[in-house]
């Protein structure tokens, strides 16, 4: 009796990490990572991370931002004249920041009260723009949805990150209840503010850089 040869079939996992969209997302949250790699968003990453509540929601609006007006973009991409552009994205982007201000006013206004400016400055933040340019005008919408969600992600991802050091540092608290064995703790008030922020920002990317083997050339 012959023994008949078998082929080995590659793993469901070997054969994801060749899927283009599955390379797209590992790339917005780890290696393009908006805020510890391509050092994007830094001012928000620093005002609104004092406390965890306004970096969920600002990470969440700044999500949704992104997906929808990439989207937008890679569907009119063949019709937005090359140099009206970024005239274009100012636009697109803009109307999609009003929804989300609007939204938070309507459900969380105290969040949206902390937030203040920093929500209607979406509109120039470098990451939604970034995404516009970089991949969402060269790109299908399929394939643009995923790239906006995974920096959305990567994003809200440091955010919350950074805020779960301050916050109880700072106040004590987390997401606005009291922290476990904390009761007595004297409240590092630096943390509250932007060099406590970028304190930790700076920590926490050289964390994942060094974790990633992502370093700067010399």
């Amino acid at each position: 009796m012959q023994e008949q040869e078998t082929t080995k079939k590659p793993s469901t996992w070997l054969r994801l990490q060749y899927k283009k969209w599955f390379l797209i997302l590992k790339k917005g949250l780890t290696e393009e990572n908006p805020i510890v790699v391509t050092v994007l968003g830094i001012c928000s990453s620093l005002a609104v991370t004092n406390r965890v509540e306004n970096a969920v929601f600002m990470g969440i609006g700044v999500t949704f931002v992104i997906m929808a007006s990439s989207a937008i973009v890679s569907l009119l991409r063949n019709l937005i004249p090359p140099k009206v552009r970024m005239v274009a994205y100012m636009v697109i982007i803009s109307i999609f920041t009003i929804v989300v201000q609007m939204l938070l006013q309507a459900y969380v206004p105290t969040v949206a009260a902390n937030l203040g400016a920093y929500t209607s400055l979406i509109i120039t933040n470098c990451i939604v723009m970034g995404r516009a340019e970089a991949f969402a005008i060269k790109n299908p919408v399929h394939y643009t949805v995923i790239d906006g969600l995974a920096n959305g992600l990567g994003y809200t991802f440091v955010l919350i990150a950074i805020a779960a050091v301050r916050e109880p540092l700072a106040f004590g608290t987390f997401f606005g209840y009291q922290a476990p064995f904390m009761s007595e703790w004297i409240n590092w008030n630096i943390m509250a503010l932007a060099p406590g922020g970028f304190f930790v920002l700076t920590m926490f990317a050289w964390l994942l850089r060094s974790l990633m083997g992502q370093y700067e050339e010399d």
